[in-house]
């Protein structure tokens, strides 16, 4: 295993446990059987479905070998070259130029380009963004991200109830229940969606530079990718990506609500100059 993925492990062990955490000042034992109960359910829910989802609420539709022979016989032959089944492939009616991967294993994947990336970059570029989403497909980094983001959504929804509880009074009984009283649960409150929300973001992160690693084994050269990441980064800034959410922001190749500033230090994707120095770093 490597350093990145145990990074990655180490990373969501700390997002379970602070889920746990926060249950159990919330409403001590029972409250970690809760949290515990919702962390499961909402990950088996996005585990079947967050594919599903996804591809509908960007309006992508699927294309055959006949529609778009180009970019799917692209696909199919890097993918075979990974050793990996060949993906749905999809396109999003969206001017902004981007792309994402989605799909709970390598047999049930699919990749989604926008319209406006086929217009944007050349066939070596997209060849380095279909290798880049090949990529989070063959290293699970859909399911890593999925739980991430679920685990995250899942603390800030305790959260939210422990406020209520805060201001119920619950925590005045959490002294023979196992709780954390009062002051624990608004800690929880005001610390633990901060806490998720860097984690997640520590998460996504790490599997981008694995991602962008692994495209350029797959592709045969780091060039392409590294001059589309360039592209795509001045696009982002310059044409917002309609269809997307701080939900699914961490899918796709290049953050879609890119900010300047602090923006950018909360963003799900590591710093583009860092990325293509690594890649460059490759040659």
């Amino acid at each position: 295993m490597s350093a990145n993925s145990i990074k990655t492990f180490l990373l969501l062990g700390l997002l379970t446990a602070l889920i746990l955490w926060i249950g159990n000042l919330v409403g001590g034992r029972a409250g970690v059987v809760i949290a515990l109960v919702l962390a499961v359910a909402m990950n088996g829910y996005s585990y079947w479905y967050s594919d599903k989802m996804v591809l509908y609420s960007t309006g992508a539709q699927e294309v055959l070998p006949e529609h778009a022979p180009e970019i799917y016989g692209l696909v199919a032959g890097l993918a075979r070259r990974a050793g990996l089944p060949v993906p749905r492939v999809y396109i999003v009616p969206e001017r902004a130029p981007n792309a994402f991967a989605t799909g709970r294993d390598p047999e049930h994947a699919a990749v989604a380009f926008t319209e406006g990336i086929l217009e944007t970059l050349n066939r070596e570029e997209l060849e380095g963004v279909a290798a880049h989403e090949l990529a989070h497909i063959g290293n699970r980094d859909i399911l890593i991200g999925t739980v991430a983001a679920t685990l995250a959504g899942a603390i800030m929804y305790i959260a939210q109830m422990a406020q209520f509880a805060a201001f119920f009074g619950a925590g005045r009984r959490d002294d023979e229940e196992g709780g954390g009283g009062m002051l624990g649960i608004l800690l929880a409150a005001i610390v633990a969606p901060v806490a998720a929300m860097l984690l997640q973001i520590a998460v996504s992160r790490s599997r981008e530079f694995l991602a962008d690693a692994t495209a350029a084994r797959i592709a045969g050269s780091p060039n392409g990718l590294a001059n589309a990441l360039g592209r795509l980064e001045e696009a982002a800034h310059r044409r917002p990506l309609e269809c997307a959410s701080e939900a699914t922001a961490h899918m796709y190749i290049v953050n879609p609500l890119s900010g300047e500033g602090l923006a950018g230090l909360f963003s799900t994707h590591p710093p583009m100059e860092e990325r293509i120095r690594r890649l460059l770093d490759m040659r």
